[in-house]
């Protein structure tokens, strides 16, 4: 006999499947129609494109283009063969220009620098004042300094250099609502009458950051440096015009392309058959014949060739020293820009984290000479939205009646046809978005396959939960897709283990009666778990108010040691808001030392044949132990041992002292993480720097150097650690009277736990 009930539950379920789907297909076809953004999906687009410009730059140094480089090499002092800090006397700079032009004979200079103040390091203000002023009546210090004065007009000099030569200035547009305007802008390259606003949703600004009114009327053109920034902060485009005041004002490198070209101001190029009003229609702008692809806001893909250093870099200390030969330069399109970090103009593209300004704009000057700008026309719009809406529609409808099996051949064709048109229309020239179709894709499969998954396996999810209370997620999901094959027992490994310890527990729990004890330890222990769960740590064991943790089992971690120094900073963090709680509820505040080291472990299943425990064992965790239980000592809340350190290259931590720790015979550095790179304030990392060479002073025993160096630090940096300056001034009055010999080693032995 046919059970009614099953037909019934099937038809359900696919029902279920189907709606869910369609609300899938409906949320991208949204987004993919512009009805509203999805974040996710367009940070995925940038990710998309960086992997498919990367695979396909062309990759080279382009020899046309050469990038005159004030490096570190070039802010030297003049003794050195440098020319001294920035900015330099802008005669230093005519030189320079003379140098290009007269001695290395190139074919134009593009400047990614801006020149909007006065220089003045001739003192030409201080004799204008005495000119206009005490000496006003002195016909010869009149006649002299009318005499001098050529000499001392510096911005003088490098206007004149300026003169008659292809030379294009750069200038920079403010931020939007920054109305300030500094200097003069060149010429505009286009007006509103040119590119009618119907057409177009370029980028507006109203303030400016140009140059000194002789130098741009002296140059031959000026283009900005303004880049465009995506969400995620990489730069995949630049706005080839900008307007301002109704004006179109072009790019460094659009200018410069110009300027090579002949100078013939840019032409909208419209898609066939469009009009004048159709918004979206402009495709190129035609610059002297060559086409530069745009969108709708103006902006254009930059062609990266690749990465950092895909042109020569030339030292301008060498072009000022002419230290290189003629033929390096000769015929060349140079930039003068700036790698050296202190000047910052290192930006983040999809070829690198830390890339030149100026290269950008080398690239984009490279892309409009060959025609290699990729561009993405008004129809790509469509065409994603209309990809989407047959994809999410189709498997919507088509995945419930398919077998696991199936549905995934299905949706891993669909995957591949979709990479396949989206990399041919990219060697084409167009650039498809490609997220919203996999996302798409990918989430319809996933729920269809997740729904029968999680219907079928609810007895499984059962044991999941009440497992998950004692060991990680991640151990339980390994445990449930193979429970014959996973194995406890024990090895050894690399790993980092957290002790972490209430301070003054004991005086707490004695103001406690035991319900609210058991409350209060609840309350801390719950959240720290939850930042270890976080952090992919696995929890130990509970030892009244200590927490012990490991980084590196059951399921290998290759960044233990930083999942493991994260977790102890958010353990920290976490203190704030736990106190917060714990004063509504008149219970008294916490501190909590950690101890956190990484090494060599025994992990596994011990114990005996009546009660096992999956834990850890080895020197190296009783180090870890050692380590949390002396941050008192310190005044600090964390302390990590030496190979914690040396995994995390891009900690920043303040190392306290070299210890034997009871027990051991061998002294070890120990150091206080304080951030990572780009976390730390100044003050603190000044306070580092000082205390780095007040230890360094205290190994070798001066201890007059170390002991002012010290009292400087609770002076001005108490804050960042008192209570260790205050130890190592107690430790120097007790080697002062007990000198420790000429073979000590900067240690200190610890002989309690």
């Amino acid at each position: 006999m046919i059970n009614p009930f099953k037909k019934l539950h099937i038809s359900k379920s696919r029902a279920i499947r189907t709606l869910l789907g369609l609300l899938i297909a409906l949320i991208f076809m949204a987004q993919a129609g512009n009805w509203f953004e999805i974040p996710l999906v367009e940070r995925l687009d940038g990710m998309i494109y960086d992997a498919r410009l990367r695979l396909t730059a062309p990759g080279g140094v382009d020899s046309r283009i050469v990038i005159v480089d004030i490096d570190e090499k070039s802010l030297r002092e003049r003794e050195a063969g440098g020319e001294g800090r920035w900015p330099w006397p802008r005669d230093r700079l005519a030189l320079l220009l003379n140098r290009l032009f007269d001695d290395y004979n190139v074919n134009m200079t593009g400047f990614d620098v801006i020149f909007s103040e006065r220089d003045e390091s001739s003192g030409i203000r201080t004799f204008e004042k005495l000119a206009r002023e005490d000496f006003k009546n002195d016909a010869a210090f009149q006649a002299r300094f009318s005499k001098l004065k050529p000499s001392l007009d510096l911005d003088g000099a490098f206007a004149k250099s300026l003169l008659d030569r292809p030379t294009v200035l750069g200038f920079s547009f403010l931020i939007p609502g920054d109305t300030q305007k500094k200097g003069i802008l060149p010429p505009a390259a286009l007006t509103s009458e040119d590119l009618p606003p119907s057409l177009v949703d370029p980028t507006v600004r109203q303030g400016y950051t140009g140059n000194l009114a002789n130098l741009q009327k002296s140059a031959a053109d000026g283009g900005h440096v303004n880049p465009s920034i995506d969400p995620d902060g990489i730069i995949r485009r630049m706005p080839m015009l900008i307007e301002h005041d109704g004006k179109y004002y072009e790019s460094l490198a659009l200018a410069s392309a110009r300027t090579l070209l002949g100078s013939i101001p840019p032409k909208a190029v419209l898609a066939d058959g469009a009009s004048p009003n159709d918004f979206g229609a402009l495709e190129y702008l035609d610059v002297g014949g060559a086409l530069l692809p745009v969108d709708e806001n103006l902006t254009s893909y930059i062609p990266y060739r690749g990465p950092y250093k895909s042109f020569e870099y030339i030292s301008a200390s060498d072009i000022l020293n002419k230290s290189i030969s003629k033929d390096r330069l000769e015929g060349k399109i140079v930039l003068v820009g700036t790698t050296a970090p202190g000047l910052l103009d290192l930006r983040a593209t999809p070829v690198g984290k830390a890339y030149p300004g100026v290269e950008i704009h080398a690239n984009l000057i490279a892309g409009i000479l060959d025609g290699t700008i990729k561009q993405a026309p008004f129809w790509t719009h469509t065409a994603n939205f209309a990809l989407v809406v047959s994809l999410g529609l189709i498997l919507a409808l088509v995945l419930p009646w398919l077998n696991p099996l199936r549905g995934t051949m299905l949706a891993g064709v669909a995957i591949v046809a979709m990479l396949g048109l989206n990399l041919f229309s990219y060697h084409k020239g167009i650039v498809l978005p490609l997220a919203s179709i996999l996302g798409v894709v990918l989430l319809t499969y996933l729920w269809n396959i997740g729904f029968g998954y999680f219907i079928e396996s609810r007895s499984k999810r059962l044991i999941t939960g009440l497992f998950g209370q004692y060991v990680p997620p991640d151990l339980v999901d390994e445990m449930a897709k193979n429970p014959a094959n996973f194995s406890m027992a024990g090895e050894s490994r690399e790993m980092t283990v957290l002790f972490s310890d209430v301070r003054g527990f004991t005086t707490i729990s004695e103001s406690l009666d035991a319900k609210t004890l058991s409350e209060f330890i609840n309350a801390f222990l719950t959240p720290f778990t939850r930042i270890i769960y976080h952090n992919r740590g696995t929890i130990d064991k509970y030892m009244g108010d200590c927490i012990m943790a490991f980084w590196g089992a059951p399921l290998s971690d290759e960044s233990h040691a930083r999942n493991g120094v994260v977790a102890a900073f958010e353990m920290i963090q976490a203190i704030d808001h736990i106190n917060a709680e714990f004063a509504a509820r008149n219970w008294p505040p916490i501190k909590v030392g950690i101890g956190l080291n990484t090494g060599r472990m025994s992990v596994g299943n011990m114990g005996s044949e009546i009660r096992l425990a999956y834990t850890v064992m080895g020197d190296a965790v009783n180090l870890g132990s050692r380590l949390e239980s002396i941050t008192k000592e310190y005044g600090v809340a964390i302390i990590i041992g030496p190979d914690t350190r040396t995994a995390l290259p891009d900690l920043t931590a303040r190392e306290l002292d070299k210890v034997r720790v009871k027990g051991k015979d061998i002294a070890v550095t120990i150091y206080e993480p304080m951030g990572f790179e780009g976390q730390v304030n100044q003050e603190a990392l000044t306070a580092l720097a000082l205390f780095d060479q007040a230890l360094a002073a205290y190994r070798k025993q001066e201890w007059d150097s170390a002991q002012s160096q010290l009292e400087a630090l609770l002076r001005d940096h108490r804050a960042t650690g008192e209570v260790l300056y205050q130890l190592y001034l107690e430790r120097i009055a007790l080697l002062r009277d007990n000198p420790p010999g000429d073979h000590w080693d900067g240690s200190f032995t610890f002989t309690k736990k």
